[in-house]
């Protein structure tokens, strides 16, 4: 099914309190068709009793509906569920469990007490650096709250697959690194990696964008910046294919021109690669609604356009 085919899913009221969906339509890169609109009503007609994480892994195994590690993506096919349910296009079971915590937005954390005393050394005397991948640990809380507090941008939960570091030296947190899946259109990276449409859907989990860097106010030591990254690329891939199942070949960034020259990631050789064109993410227009930003880039491989274009080795099983 070609993309010129998705196009909105319009629907017309019938009788009862379903719609007639009369087009397709793409919901986080998967195109839903009038048949799989039946294929729900039908399952959920026949297994009244599933809960709607049930029936989301009931969908997943039936369109066989997986992540590149095997996992199903049973969390975007409930948000799947859920948005047809809103539209009247199925009617889902009634909710069984609803959280007993108090709602948080995703982009609040709580603070964090730790020295602020200043550290200023050269970088040898600074000893051992420790890199935690904090994401489900208890250490997670520290790593947010550290965002919060001192990164302009402040703390934002990323969304899907995501790895979360913070960095150790001296016996005190020094730096926190964040990783997350890559976003969808960029045209520069597409234009330096050789990218069609169609490959960058089938390979763009081989990347992964630096969604966050902050070395803390108070750690004033020449070079870190530039060495931190350094460090970060020689074992990002490896803690990736351990929980995601698969590798890494390239990583990205933005820099805000208008406040920062990105200085430390040319010290660690990131390429530039040109500017964002300020829509931001899905924009419905072709005017600039964001800042624009300068695009950075860092192959982890000499041969990584030959594995972004080929799709890349067998993929690994993720550890328990």
């Amino acid at each position: 099914m070609t993309p010129a085919a998705a196009g909105h899913l319009r629907s017309t009221r019938e009788s009862g309190t379903l719609r007639r969906v009369e087009e397709m339509r793409t919901y986080r890169g998967r195109v839903i068709t009038p048949a799989d609109v039946v294929f729900l009503r039908t399952l959920i007609a026949a297994q009244p009793d599933l809960s709607r994480r049930a029936l989301s892994f009931r969908v997943c195994e039936a369109w066989h509906w997986t992540q590149p590690n095997g996992t199903p993506c049973d969390v975007v096919c409930r948000g799947l569920l859920l948005w047809l349910h809103r539209a009247g296009h199925i009617v889902l079971p009634p909710a069984q469990w609803a959280t007993q915590k108090p709602w948080r937005p995703r982009t609040s954390a709580a603070p964090v007490l730790l020295d602020t005393s200043p550290l200023i050394i050269p970088l040898r005397e600074l000893g051992p650096i420790r890199f935690h991948q904090v994401r489900r640990t208890p250490d997670e809380r520290v790593f947010n709250g550290l965002l919060a507090q001192y990164h302009y941008l402040g703390y934002q939960q990323p969304v899907g697959e995501h790895l979360k570091y913070l960095c150790v030296a001296a016996g005190r947190p020094i730096a926190c690194l964040a990783w997350a899946s890559a976003p969808r259109h960029l045209a520069p990276r597409d234009r330096f990696i050789g990218w069609s449409a169609e490959t960058r859907r089938r390979n763009l989990r081989f990347l992964a964008y630096n969604t966050r860097y902050l070395v803390l106010p108070w750690i004033r030591v020449r070079y870190l910046a530039s060495h931190l990254l350094s460090r970060m690329a020689t074992r990002l891939s490896t803690d990736w294919a351990r929980i995601y199942g698969h590798p890494i070949y390239y990583l990205e960034t933005f820099v805000d021109p208008a406040r920062f020259r990105g200085t430390c990631y040319r010290a660690a050789n990131w390429i530039g690669l040109g500017r964002t064109t300020g829509r931001g993410h899905n924009a419905p227009t072709h005017r600039p609604t964001q800042p624009v930003k300068e695009v950075l880039g860092y192959p982890l491989t000499p041969h990584f356009r030959e594995r972004l274009t080929d799709g890349g080795p067998p993929r690994v099983h993720r550890a328990d």
